[in-house]
């Protein structure tokens, strides 16, 4: 048996709205804005599905769960977040790690970041010292730091147990 690893990356952006709701990483967060999105715009879990999705081979979050389908509109992207380990888990990978970044100048994130951490790492059957959450802001510069919009990046690393003769 030989272990084999691979890497993924996601990356997602959305506007902000005043009068909606901010979630990231599963975690309702306090804020005046949020993600105008066809599902409940967590980019933080759509980042993850993404380099998830992508470490597996299995294409982008888009081509599983379009926002052209009624069937997510609104949805809660912590269902995103399952459908998405058991895909990867019916490939015959586990995750090891994520590490994750959400671009944002308000709220702050810090007193949200354990409660994601947490969140993600229930639903994707790791320890949450496995599930790095980290925040940043542009420093006031562009889309981010002018307030319009948010981004979050993440990359994770998958293995898997495969015989050597594969």
């Amino acid at each position: 048996m030989s272990l084999h690893q691979r890497i993924g990356q996601g990356i997602d952006f959305h506007r902000l709205e005043e009068g909606r709701e901010l979630w990231l990483g599963g975690v309702h967060i306090v804020s005046s804005m949020g993600c105008v999105a066809h599902s409940d715009g967590d980019v933080l879990i759509h980042a993850i599905c993404d380099a998830l999705l992508g470490a597996a081979g299995l294409n982008d979050i888009g081509s599983h769960f379009p926002d052209t389908s009624e069937e997510f509109r609104g949805i809660d992207s912590k269902i995103l977040l399952k459908r998405t380990v058991q895909m990867i888990s019916e490939r015959g990978y586990r995750i090891v790690n994520i590490d994750s970044t959400v671009c944002l100048e308000m709220p702050k994130l810090a007193p949200y970041i354990n409660a994601m951490r947490t969140t993600m790492a229930s639903i994707a059957n790791i320890s949450p010292d496995a599930v790095s959450v980290k925040a940043t802001t542009t420093e006031k510069m562009g889309f981010t730091g002018r307030g319009e919009g948010i981004v979050a990046m993440a990359v994770c690393l998958l293995s898997d147990l495969l015989p050597d003769n594969l």
